[in-house]
């Protein structure tokens, strides 16, 4: 069995925001994957699909995004998943917008919800897949920029990285991290 990690924030008011992108990308696999509608357990919204005959949740915490690692945590215990079994889908300030970048395992690199999640699980070596939302424009105050909506002109460049990173979350859970990287990672 496999997990699927969106991260964001619940509540209207966060929809379609940079930092959102992750539980945008678990909503598209759900909706491609014909998912049952979630439950709301361990601190998220949970729902179980197959990906090439394999067992795969797809979860999106409800905890808000600096506090992710306690609905990641709640369903590795209960499932008793290993690390490199849970994919983390997270927005990143630091690469371009539209830009894919998995990883087997590594810091945070300052993403609060993926620190989190690393820090109750007591490990850094958990895949994950981070999406461009930067560059932070100068001036900009980072927190607000990650709670903002993209631009009408943005919103294209994300709609096709939402369905890549999707795309590469299927890639993962049928082939591993390394056949993803290299499929998705930008050379």
């Amino acid at each position: 069995m496999k997990l699927i990690v969106g991260l964001g924030n619940p509540g209207t008011q966060y929809r379609q925001t940079r930092h959102n992108v992750g539980f945008e990308v678990v909503g598209r696999l759900a909706r491609r994957l014909q998912a049952p509608l979630p439950k709301v357990k361990f601190e998220g919204e949970i729902s179980e699909v197959a990906i090439a005959g394999e067992k795969v949740l797809l979860l999106t915490p409800l905890t808000y995004m600096n506090a992710s690692g306690a609905s990641v945590l709640a369903v590795r215990d209960f499932y008793k998943l290993s690390p490199e079994h849970i994919l983390v889908i997270c927005d990143d300030l630091a690469l371009p917008l539209g830009k894919l970048r998995l990883r087997a395992k590594g810091s945070s690199g300052g993403q609060k919800g993926l620190e989190d999640i690393l820090r109750r699980l007591g490990t850094e070596e958990v895949p994950r897949l981070r999406i461009g939302i930067g560059p932070l424009p100068p001036g900009r105050d980072a927190a607000q920029f990650v709670l903002a909506q993209f631009t009408r002109e943005e919103q294209p460049v994300i709609d096709a990285a939402l369905d890549r990173a999707a795309d590469a979350a299927v890639v993962w859970a049928e082939q591993g991290i390394v056949a993803a990287m290299n499929q998705f990672n930008p050379s």
